[in-house]
């Protein structure tokens, strides 16, 4: 009898522990929480500056100050290169390109989750000073802040994260309040996200999810370049992790391996490009980090898929951060007063020169 009371104690501490592992696997395998935020997408970015800010001593180059900008950082306190920890962004393609989620967009448009240090007073007031109207949605405020013929919304999540969204339909914003008031869930997230994140190799500092569409992106000069690599739809992988050195990947999942053998001799003639004109440089001309990073790439296909990867040294990074330009604020010159008149001395009358007497 005592056996069988005892039984259910370590019973119960198997199924505790097995129920912790199988949280613990869930989350690995999960994309971070700003990123399971976010609303269907054709693409998706997330870095994360903390990790980052570590591995580069601290410090990020300084982000160019424009006015606006500067204004944003001298009303609200908050500067991205020293308070944003971690930021998620998602691409909404225009319906035009293979029924993109851009809905009646004729551009891509964009949501964001920014998660950092912020001061909520100062931020709060910011909004209220730019936007245009303040819907309150279940107990939060949605500013919408017209933008270059756009309307931006912006909403605080939190003490230490703020959404944003400048996608037509006032629902996808929504949706990111919405899903962020419920406990975050190891399975949530937007399909494209949970379907390929799988693939991004583990602990990586930053990664980008998103699709090709080279037809169609063609009609925008930022994406046009895709279409001289890319001839089909694919869905493209791209990580970077730290390991004594920043790691790159680029796999993209095509539809055949037809196609990823295209774009592998496509990206190996690219290349070879390369090297070529690094070799015209010669021996002084090219940096000993540089040169390692173009000798590491290396393109290989597997399958239906083609896989780029590259080393960038330590010492590469290390120089990009120390010679950035510090921060770009050109203070204004102060007009010189104008300088006295000075008078200019007047020369003495000659004296007339006495005529020779006759």
């Amino acid at each position: 009898m005592r056996l069988r009371r005892r039984l259910p104690i370590p019973l119960a501490v198997l199924l505790i522990v097995g129920a912790l592992a199988l949280i613990v696997t869930l989350r690995k395998n999960a994309p971070p929480e700003p990123a399971r935020l976010l609303p269907g997408a054709d693409g998706f970015f997330y870095i994360n500056l903390k990790w980052i800010r570590t591995f580069a001593t601290g410090k990020l180059p300084a982000v160019s100050r424009e006015p606006e900008y500067q204004t944003f950082v001298e009303q609200t306190g908050f500067r991205f290169e020293r308070d944003l920890d971690k930021a998620a962004f998602a691409i909404h393609y225009p319906r035009s390109w293979g029924a993109g989620t851009g809905g009646s967009a004729t551009e891509p448009r964009f949501s964001e989750v920014f998660v950092g240090h912020f001061n909520s007073t100062k931020l709060t007031a910011y909004l209220k000073q730019k936007s245009s109207s303040v819907e309150d949605y279940h107990g939060f405020d949605i500013y919408s802040i017209p933008l270059e013929g756009r309307t931006l919304r912006v909403v605080l999540l939190s003490y230490n994260s703020v959404a944003v969204s400048n996608h037509p339909d006032a629902n996808v914003i929504r949706g990111v309040l919405d899903r962020s008031r419920k406990l975050a869930s190891p399975f949530g997230g937007p399909w494209l996200l949970r379907k390929f994140y799988r693939k991004v190799p583990l602990a990586s500092l930053s990664f980008a999810i998103f699709r090709i569409r080279p037809n169609e992106m063609t009609s925008l000069g930022g994406f046009s370049g895709w279409s001289m690599l890319f001839s089909k739809p694919a869905v493209t992988v791209i990580s970077g992790r730290f390991l004594r050195a920043f790691h790159l990947r680029a796999e993209a999942f095509t539809e055949s391996e037809a196609d990823a053998q295209a774009l592998t001799e496509k990206t190996t003639a690219f290349l070879t490009m390369f090297h070529v004109a690094e070799g015209s440089l010669g021996a002084q001309g090219t940096d000993a980090d540089v040169k390692n990073f173009f000798d590491s790439l290396k393109v290989e296909q597997a399958g239906d898929r083609a896989i780029l990867t590259a080393i960038v040294p330590a010492g590469f990074v290390k120089k990009a951060l120390e010679e950035a330009p510090p921060e770009a604020i050109i203070p204004e010159k102060p007009e010189k007063p104008e300088e006295p008149a000075v008078a200019k001395p007047v020369p003495a009358p000659k004296r007339p020169k006495k005529k020779a007497s006759q």
